[in-house]
């Protein structure tokens, strides 16, 4: 800022992650677009199978991302959600898989619901929703928190207490989708299952977060995959959010070892998304304890996580 003629004259100045991002021409996501939910329909829509997506109006949809690097703003706070469970994901990420791999009135599936993330943006964006969660306080938590949210689009959501690794969970879900939806199938899957151990969510046996190794881990996942592989309509979507973990001085990339399990149960893999982690709870009060522990142990900072989409062959 200077004085010209008694005048003060601002420069706006941008910060340094601004300038590094428009160098490399990324986007950061902030969600100022118009929503897609509102864009409306041309008068002859060009839309895929599996969403509602207008291809004739395509330049429309800025709130959509497209890019494989995910920069994502604050948490969205907005409605019923709450980043008050450890763990759990931000509402973008099942915003973004919502809008991009499902119609209005179509069918989700989360299978490690938490508290209830992914049925609070279904109710949101006008799709029904079914929930399975293993933990008794978790579902009572997540029922709390989705009947808090409105309901303009009249969806249906359904939570399941169950242990997803077992196939009478998987013919719970069969019995809501004729009771309730006269349906046999969904019409897209999230999964975000515990990152291993990292986070200690209960002293349930049965908890993915208890499994005493990587293999049983991954044998647990995998048995997940499969029973929930009938539910989902052919050619739609199964879309995993994981990251990796550090143990015993060395890198396990979990989220490789899991695509791996999902493509060996009738998957075909469509893409992987690298998205940003900021403000990591468990780190956020000891980063530069991370950083000196980073520096003599030769490993770096876990900053992202994946978002990987597949689709049903």
């Amino acid at each position: 800022m200077k004085k010209k003629n008694n005048k003060k004259i601002i420069y706006k100045t941008k910060d340094k992650s601004e300038l590094i991002r428009e160098e490399l021409g990324i986007n950061y996501f902030t969600e100022k677009e118009t929503p897609t939910i509102v864009i409306p329909k041309s008068k002859y829509p060009k839309t895929t199978i599996y969403n509602d997506i207008d291809l004739n109006n395509w330049k429309d949809y800025g709130d959509i991302i497209t890019d494989s690097l995910w920069l994502l703003g604050a948490r969205d706070k907005s409605g019923a959600h709450s980043g008050e469970y450890h763990g759990n994901f931000v509402p973008q990420i099942p915003h973004q898989a919502i809008l991009r791999y499902t119609k209005k009135n179509e069918i989700v599936l989360d299978t490690f619901l938490g508290s209830g993330t992914t049925l609070i943006e279904c109710k949101q964006l006008g799709r029904n929703g079914i929930g399975i969660e293993l933990l008794p306080n978790m579902v009572k938590r997540a029922k709390e928190l989705i009947l808090q949210e409105q309901n303009p689009f009249k969806v249906k959501t359904d939570i399941i207490e169950g242990d997803n690794t077992i196939p009478e969970t998987v013919e719970n879900v069969k019995k809501i989708l004729k009771e309730n939806y006269e349906s046999d199938t969904v019409q897209l899957i999230i999964m975000h299952p515990p990152y291993h151990d990292i986070i200690k969510f209960s002293d349930n046996s049965n908890d993915l977060c208890n499994t005493k190794t990587t293999e049983e881990f991954l044998d647990k996942f995998s048995q997940v995959v499969k029973n929930t592989y009938s539910l989902l309509d052919e050619k739609r979507f199964l879309v995993l959010v994981i990251g990796d973990k550090y143990s015993q001085s060395e890198w396990v990339p979990l989220s490789f070892y899991t695509m791996q399990k999902v493509l060996e149960n009738g998957y075909k893999l469509k893409s992987i998304v690298i998205k940003n982690i900021s403000g990591n709870r468990a780190k956020r009060n000891a980063e530069q304890l991370w950083r000196r522990r980073a520096l003599g142990g030769g490993f770096y900072i876990f900053k992202h996580e994946y978002i990987m989409f597949f689709q049903k062959r």
